[in-house]
């Protein structure tokens, strides 16, 4: 996809019924497949799950819920948002999600990152301590495989591989593969140095202070030898058919999962005045559908970025405001922030 895209992104986040109650982790899983056909109806790009070792979150295995929604759309793509590479198995992902990929006809793409949650080491028995290493071999080794031809390879962290055919092969002979980065100089060279596309996770602050690792990521990849993609952003938010409804629902459920994850972080807690700047000025994209358009319109010129992903769900948004967020976003915000970029 090489003209501009926008896609949803969800971490399977328990929403509320119409009682307030929370859905149990299983209905949580069956309404993001029915947001994504939804989604998938309304002609949004993309539809990107992320991994989560978390009480709070019922997407633990992306690629599953993937091959689940794959049987059910027709064309929107489907990619994990992110696969923690660094506690997984290199092999395994690629087997999993070129199984997505035949499932979905060649719908399918993953995102590959070190995680800014620490969940799954200690649980699938690594230490924080490799952390860096752990991702680089790993990537090292995904991006032999994507070749699809026999790997030889060996490091620290797996199993040494000789002259290994791994199954099964994609129709197109390329799995399509991005790095999701928060902002880390050298993962961005990194990217650039593999050739592989970009993702920026802006979750605060004005975007604009992005701009030099979008450039960074264009010079490298010059200086390398190896080729710049579009860039793609993903960013929170939440469309309601006002802006005094979207902040209504979703500033209180944001700030107790914000409060929550950041009194693990170090964080103070989150402050309405925080919240207001991050919806005026910052990085979240709250609103009615003309809001929200023309802010995503205004960060996609800034940055020049061919992709723009909104994290649609945060803490327990009512699934009935959840699915009504998607059909604005599909419907509305998309065709207005093309308008807008248009004129």
């Amino acid at each position: 996809m090489t003209e501009l895209t926008f896609g949803l992104d969800t971490f399977g986040d328990l929403p509320e019924d119409d009682h307030g109650n929370l859905l149990s982790h299983g209905d949580a899983i069956r309404q993001v497949v029915d947001e994504a056909v939804l989604a998938d109806q309304l002609g949004v790009d993309v539809i990107a799950l992320g991994e989560h070792h978390r009480p709070e979150y019922a997407i633990s295995s992306p690629e599953t819920v993937l091959a689940g929604i794959a049987g059910k759309t027709e064309r929107i793509h489907l990619a994990s948002g992110v696969t923690v590479l660094s506690s997984d198995d290199p092999v395994r992902v690629f087997q999993r999600f070129a199984t997505v990929d035949a499932l979905s006809n060649g719908r399918a793409e993953v995102i590959l990152g070190r995680g800014s949650f620490t969940e799954s080491f200690p649980l699938f028995g690594y230490d924080l301590a490799d952390y860096d290493k752990l991702f680089e071999e790993k990537i090292e080794l995904f991006v032999q495989l994507l070749d699809e031809k026999p790997v030889t390879w060996s490091g620290t962290t797996r199993a040494p591989l000789v002259d290994a055919d791994v199954f099964p092969k994609t129709d197109s002979g390329r799995l399509t593969t991005w790095v999701g980065v928060g902002g880390s100089p050298q993962s961005v060279v990194r990217t650039a140095r593999y050739g592989l596309p970009l993702m920026l996770a802006i979750i605060g602050g004005m975007p604009d202070r992005f701009a030099p690792y979008v450039d960074l990521y264009r010079r490298a990849a010059d200086q390398l030898g190896t080729k710049a993609h579009p860039v793609g952003m993903h960013s929170p938010g939440f469309v309601a058919d006002t802006d005094e409804e979207a902040k209504e629902v979703f500033y209180p459920r944001f700030k107790v999962m914000r409060d929550r994850i950041g009194a693990l972080r170090g964080w103070p807690p989150l402050r309405k005045e925080e919240f207001d700047y991050e919806v005026e000025q910052g990085s979240l994209y709250i609103g009615s559908p003309e809001t929200v358009a023309r802010k995503m319109a205004r960060a996609i010129k800034v940055l020049g970025v061919g992709r723009f992903d909104m994290i649609y769900s945060a803490g327990s948004i009512p699934a009935s405001a959840r699915l009504r967020a998607v059909e604005l976003f599909g419907s509305k915000v998309i065709p207005m922030t093309r308008d807008l970029l248009a004129d």
